[in-house]
């Protein structure tokens, strides 16, 4: 456990911040060693831990391209916990979502490899940098919102393109590191990459537009 201190609007705030990697090797450490469901993770990571939650979940994504349909499942649980948090309502999953289960040994090694992304986050994080974006209510609204945006972006239907995974879960990477500890640069960069995931989907949907004129441009000019 270590200690870190931080001002914001003038007063001093005291925290005590268990590291991130060692929260997260206890995880790994307790996944079944067959199957593991997405309650099972839920439950493995606590009742304060949504914002952990949905950072175990992101961090399988942390490869150009990601595990076919595992997106849209994390996707739907990172939703539900966005729009939780929104309503200031407990966590609710629907059984399809709760229950539906993954192998242990790829969610092992991608929770491993992502490890290694938390580590080198967990050295730049600042609880109460940039405090106007992590303390105010309508900014934490807004970061909130943030999570139900990325969480939709995830779950996009272009899973098998390069970095169409990555972008929104490095979004919501962001955001929910800053939430967790107060970190409005965090929280920024998170809108920041929620944009980027937007602009990026955006040229990857005109360039198929595009390519499907051509290809009826083509074939029209070869029948008439």
């Amino acid at each position: 456990m270590d200690e870190r201190s931080a001002t914001c609007g003038g007063r001093a705030s005291q925290r005590q911040v268990e590291p991130f990697g060692e929260r997260l090797q206890g995880v790994i450490a307790r996944l079944p060693s067959d199957r593991v469901t997405v309650a099972e993770i839920r439950d493995l990571v606590g009742p304060d831990g949504l914002l952990l939650l949905t950072i175990l979940l992101t961090l399988i994504f942390m490869v150009p391209v990601s595990i076919p349909g595992v997106s849209t499942v994390f996707g739907g649980a990172i939703l539900l916990v966005g729009v939780s948090r929104l309503l200031n309502r407990n966590l609710w999953m629907p059984k399809r979502i709760a229950q539906h289960a993954l192998p242990s040994d790829k969610i092992r090694d991608g929770l491993n490899k992502g490890s290694k992304w938390l580590h080198r986050l967990e050295r730049v994080c600042r609880p109460f940098r940039l405090c106007g974006l992590a303390s105010n209510s309508v900014a934490t609204w807004m970061s909130n919102g943030g999570l139900v945006l990325g969480a939709v972006l995830l779950m996009a239907p272009f899973g098998l393109v390069p970095f169409s995974n990555t972008l929104p879960a490095i979004a919501l990477l962001f955001l929910s590191l800053g939430l967790l500890q107060k970190d409005g640069l965090f929280i920024l960069l998170g809108h920041v990459s929620n944009l980027v995931t937007i602009l990026y989907f955006a040229a990857l949907v005109l360039f198929g537009l595009e390519a499907v004129r051509e290809v009826f441009k083509r074939l029209g000019e070869k029948l008439f």
